[in-house]
């Protein structure tokens, strides 16, 4: 509960020492960003958190700290990312819907992370979704497309609302010098589609995972792999589709069946085509977004949450771009 105490102060108690802990960060790292975000001073006493300055100042820390809540409640840690979405959405005037994303918890992973978008535009992704048989999300690197469909495909998963989840992206790296790799043919793909293990692996577990793999629940393929089918009652994610040729694209689409989605992921600014080729992803989305049943999302740098780092190289590559 809070209450003010003086002008210029006011005080946050915190529930338990878990939540101070979550609320401080190691080495009271957050409070500090938090204090440079703001220009607040910012000091935990035990349970109490002070909060001193210029009215505005602290009002401003104090919307910050109360935005977190749902976090350092749960013994959550406040990291960088959530900090900045958080004062971005109240420099826009959004602190209210900004709020409402504590209540979508999709799942917790296996090292009991509640796992939920972080963004308004993530937000927007994930009910997007969950509303549309064809989601596109267009975005730079670390702005979450793959995992938070990953996510929401185990969570459907587990719900029975689909028998199989279908993981897939084309392996353009490789092209015709696949064969110049060891091992058999799914030896040879397995890199180009690690990041996807990975989410699994986070979500999952690596042997509840293998089961699943094993029992064709999960099936995770080259796109190539997918020509001639029909993808009944799955969750299908086509990631780093900017790689796709527009042949492709439409093959792919094309797959999908009875009580199926598809959610279609990729970032045009790091097309490996052969200089010229138009990506099937870009024409897709440009083709589709007006079309019932489609929705097209377009997150942006300030949805990265990755290291805070990643963002700014995305920034410094989009200004050269501009140039």
């Amino acid at each position: 509960m809070a209450e003010a105490s003086s002008v210029g102060c006011f005080v946050v108690d915190l529930p338990d020492s878990n939540s101070a802990i979550a609320l401080s960060g190691l080495g009271q790292k957050t409070l500090h960003r938090l204090e440079a975000l703001t220009g607040a001073s910012l000091a935990l006493r035990g349970l109490r958190l002070e909060i001193r300055g210029r009215s505005a100042q602290v009002e401003r820390a104090t919307a910050l700290v109360e935005l977190m809540r749902p976090l350092w409640t749960e013994g959550q840690a406040v990291s960088q990312v959530d900090l900045q979405a958080a004062m971005t959405s109240l420099d826009t005037g959004r602190g209210a819907a900004h709020a409402e994303l504590s209540d979508l918890v999709l799942a917790r992973s296996q090292r009991g992370n509640l796992l939920r978008p972080r963004t308004l535009r993530q937000k927007v992704y994930v009910e997007a979704m969950e509303r549309h048989d064809l989601t596109f999300a267009i975005g730079p690197a670390g702005t979450g497309k793959t995992f938070l469909a990953t996510v929401l495909a185990v969570r459907m998963l587990s719900a029975r609302k689909i028998e199989r989840i279908i993981l897939t992206r084309p392996a353009v790296e490789a092209g015709e010098r696949l064969g110049f790799l060891p091992g058999d043919l799914q030896q040879k793909v397995d890199p180009y589609l690690r990041p996807l293990y990975d989410a699994l692996h986070s979500l999952l577990g690596p042997e509840k995972t293998a089961l699943l793999l094993e029992k064709g629940v999960i099936e995770v393929a080259p796109l190539a792999y997918m020509r001639g089918r029909t993808l009944d009652e799955a969750f299908v994610i086509l990631d780093e589709a900017q790689n796709t040729t527009s042949a492709q694209m439409r093959m792919v689409l094309t797959r999908l069946g009875e009580r199926s989605r598809m959610v279609v992921t990729g970032d045009v600014t790091q097309v490996d085509l052969p200089s010229g080729q138009l990506s099937g992803l870009v024409e897709a989305a440009d083709l589709l977004e007006k079309i019932e049943g489609v929705s097209v999302c377009r997150l942006t740098s300030a949805d990265v949450v990755r290291h805070s780092l990643v963002q700014r190289v995305v920034d410094a590559y989009t200004r050269k771009e501009k140039r």
